[in-house]
């Protein structure tokens, strides 16, 4: 996630014509040299002859991508050719990266914004990078000139003194404000009241969710539009977001992920592509959709070992992947959605359709998903067929900044109550914050305990209908916890109570 320095050392020599490069390079690094051979000679420049060696330093640290190639062109352009750059001092107080095409010009490259952060700590002068990453490093804010090339030559000629070269600079306010608009809307959602306030109080409280219900009966249309009544991103967590998109190689030309990130991955995606790996590990879908929502249609279909993958990222909010090579940590503080089919056939619930699922195929379609898993999900609501008069009718519903508002409201007390700590939503409250802010009183406990005995639930699943019911009461503006907020929060275990 975060970037580190790399000093690029070239050494000219004469002897018989060679190349070689050491400083545990991999992959697209190894190739380099025909690239660079190439961009330079079509960029006008002479390749010199000899005994040429590239070191990357530190040389115990491995090396992979294609940005290396233009610092390593302009290492061996400074070193047999001294008269081309002669102030090779200016080229110390820059970073530099981009690929390079055959014919010279510089190509995009990963992880501009951590490099841009990295140049940035590291006090130099600025970052020099490829014309389509300029605006994505530009968001690394002020006191850093970043400088968007589009060809060697252009590079040459700046460290050589002849070429100014125009920093490149972004509006971070239009880009927030542009963010704030969504093509979906609450609004549009005919019927389905009763989700529709159980996604409100997820949203509020950063709660997972678990929708179950029939075919057709609004479930990804609702999970679609969970992210225009979240908060709106932070410029951190929108930095957060862009590294990790950055990273991936999944920016798609966009300088700042300004609005919160929706994935929703096919059932068929392997538990590595889920939560990040591979034999150098990459982030997956699991934290590209850190800040935002990660979305699991048809939960069921999905593998059993890729479900079970996602027990510790919701838990510690961060994903831990152990190779030969070094371990990784990506950050993974994401709402999981879910949605799924009482039945295989989808319509046991369904009083309009005919169930034609026996009971023991029902009940091994439901335990696909683990009761741990379960215990991790806050909310399972069910969502009915829509009726033909809720359909038709014509009045809009409540629309999404409407119910935004509300959830603003809401996060704005839990920011108050838990300041000092490192806690961002009621979701996240440890052993010590339940104490000290979910306190009940002797009615409440009556409720719970019967609730507890009646629907088998474990002490996880006790902690999160306590969270939930913080949020209700938050919701209310309420100071502590009453009985119907815990009643409400005890009506969202839908999934337990079907398999009493």
């Amino acid at each position: 996630m975060d970037a580190f320095p790399v000093e690029v050392e070239v050494d000219c020599g004469g002897g018989t014509p060679s190349f070689r490069m050491v400083g545990l390079p991999e992959g697209a690094v190894r190739e380099a040299f025909d690239r660079i051979k190439s961009a330079i000679r079509n960029s006008g420049y002479s390749f010199p002859g000899g005994r040429m060696t590239v070191n990357l330093a530190p040389a115990d640290t491995r090396k992979e991508g294609s940005a290396f190639d233009l610092p390593m062109a302009l290492g061996v352009l400074s070193a047999a050719n001294k008269g081309i750059l002669e102030n090779r001092d200016r080229i110390g107080q820059y970073l530099v990266l981009g690929e390079l095409a055959l014919d010279g010009r510089v190509k995009g490259v990963k992880g501009a914004l951590p490099s841009a952060l990295l140049a940035r700590s590291r006090q130099m002068t600025g970052i020099v990078v490829p014309r389509e990453n300029a605006a994505e490093a530009a968001v690394s804010g002020e006191g850093l000139t970043v400088l968007g090339v589009e060809s060697l030559r252009e590079v040459i000629e700046f460290f050589g003194g002849t070429r100014d070269l125009a920093p490149t600079s972004i509006d971070l306010k239009q880009i927030f404000e542009s963010a704030s608009r969504y093509d979906v809307d609450f609004g549009e959602v005919k019927g389905q009241e009763q989700a529709k306030r159980a996604l409100e109080v997820a949203a509020a409280g950063g709660h997972n969710v678990l929708m179950i219900g029939p075919p057709g009966s609004g479930k990804t249309m609702l999970a679609k539009r969970i992210p225009t009544i979240l908060p709106a991103m932070t410029f951190e967590e929108a930095v957060e977001s862009t590294k990790v998109h950055s990273v991936a190689g999944v920016l798609d030309g966009r300088a700042l992920i300004a609005t919160r990130p929706f994935r929703s991955p096919h059932h068929t995606i392997s538990d590595a592509g889920l939560i990040g790996g591979g034999p150098f590990p990459r982030p997956g879908e699991v934290s590209l959709a850190h800040n935002g929502v990660l979305f699991l249609d048809e939960l069921p279909e999905f593998r059993k070992n890729v479900l079970e993958v996602l027990r510790q990222p919701l838990e510690d909010l961060r994903i831990t992947i152990a190779r030969v090579m070094g371990t990784v940590t990506f950050p993974a503080s994401l709402m999981l959605v879910a949605a799924m089919n009482p039945c295989p056939c989808g319509f046991y619930t369904d009083t309009q359709h005919e169930c034609t699922c026996s009971p023991a195929m029902i009940e091994r379609y439901r335990s696909r998903i683990s009761g741990p898993l379960l215990d991790r999900i806050d909310i399972h609501i069910e969502v009915p067929a829509v009726r033909y008069r809720e359909l038709v009718d014509r009045s809009r519903g409540e629309s999404s900044s409407t119910i935004r508002d509300r959830v603003n409201r809401a996060r704005d007390l839990q920011l108050a109550r838990f300041r000092g700590c490192a806690l961002y939503c009621n979701a996240q409250m440890g052993a010590r914050e339940l104490q000290g802010w979910c306190e009940v009183d002797s009615a409440g406990e009556r409720l719970l305990e019967l609730a507890v005995n009646r629907l088998g639930l474990s002490a996880r699943a006790y902690t999160r209908i306590l969270k939930v019911a913080r949020t209700i009461a938050d919701l209310e503006h309420s100071g502590t916890i009453q009985s119907h907020h815990l009643s409400e929060a005890i009506q969202y275990r839908s999934l337990d109570r079907m398999r009493v």
